[in-house]
């Protein structure tokens, strides 16, 4: 069956997994995770970012009348808000204070501030198991304190966050400061049988759907990043299959380990 020229992807159940697809840039280091676990499985890894990210520029962001400066503490759900954060800081020529807060939905996230911050001399804090609760735990013990900016995109803000903070009177305000943008997928999902899709974001899983709008879960192993992919996948009427972070699944490479060890993969 053809729709929009792209074809539906196999719907045959496979009792193993020998192709998987990473909805994500590959990796630019040999020594990648990735790697390790295809060669212990003998599993064939493809990558293809769904999504793209366009920086909001400085002179668009200040129609928001965010003053950053007021801030005492920041909200990161991931690398890219990082990125983004200082990168307008830098084009607005805006200094954060030293005393400034950070809450960070993973300790992957928080360890990332390294990049643009001397860490040790910050207050860095960050969920126990990457799910928006640990988050709010944490956060719960500072609210009384902080006023604090919510750094996300456009059209990809966390309600459940935003919800959160609202109940709980916190003193927040969101920063946009990019915005997600598909990618053409129509090549790589084109003709192609895949065992198992990885998404990381939302705006992935919507990307998948109007690459192919006519897909079909049947056939394929469903793995998505962080709670709100997770939303994503079963409001688009998915199965999830493999969700992280997890206490024991911090990534998504451990939560593919984990999976097809389950599914009797053989080792390489």
């Amino acid at each position: 069956m053809v729709k929009n020229g792209v074809k539906s992807l196999s719907t045959k159940k496979s009792a193993s997994a020998k192709r998987i697809l990473i909805t994500q840039p590959r990796p630019e280091s040999d020594k990648s995770p990735y790697f390790e676990l295809a060669r212990k499985y003998n599993v064939e890894l493809f990558f293809h970012p769904f999504i793209r990210l366009e920086g909001i520029p400085a002179r668009e962001f200040r129609k928001q009348k965010v003053d950053i400066a007021s801030f005492t503490a920041v909200i990161f759900t991931s690398r890219n808000a990082i990125d983004h954060f200082f990168r307008t800081c830098e084009e607005m020529k805006v200094s954060i204070k030293q005393d400034t807060k950070y809450f960070c939905i993973t300790e992957a996230v928080a360890l990332y501030l390294q990049k643009f911050i001397l860490y040790r001399k910050r207050k860095v804090f960050y969920g126990a198991d990457g799910s928006n609760k640990s988050l709010f735990d944490v956060i719960n013990k500072h609210k009384e304190n902080e006023r604090f900016l919510y750094v996300c995109s456009e059209n990809q803000q966390d309600n459940e966050i935003v919800n959160w903070l609202k109940t709980n009177k916190c003193e927040f305000q969101m920063g946009f400061m990019y915005r997600t943008i598909s990618n053409d997928a129509k090549e790589v999902l084109e003709n192609q049988v895949y065992d198992i899709i990885c998404f990381f974001t939302p705006s992935g899983v919507k990307a998948l759907f109007e690459n192919c709008p006519n897909f079909n879960s049947s056939g394929v192993h469903i793995g998505a990043f962080g709670s709100n992919t997770a939303k994503a996948v079963e409001e688009a009427g998915l199965t999830l299959e493999i969700k992280a972070p997890a206490p024991q699944a911090p990534s998504m490479v451990s939560a593919l380990d984990q999976y097809l060890t389950t599914m009797k993969v053989p080792k390489a």
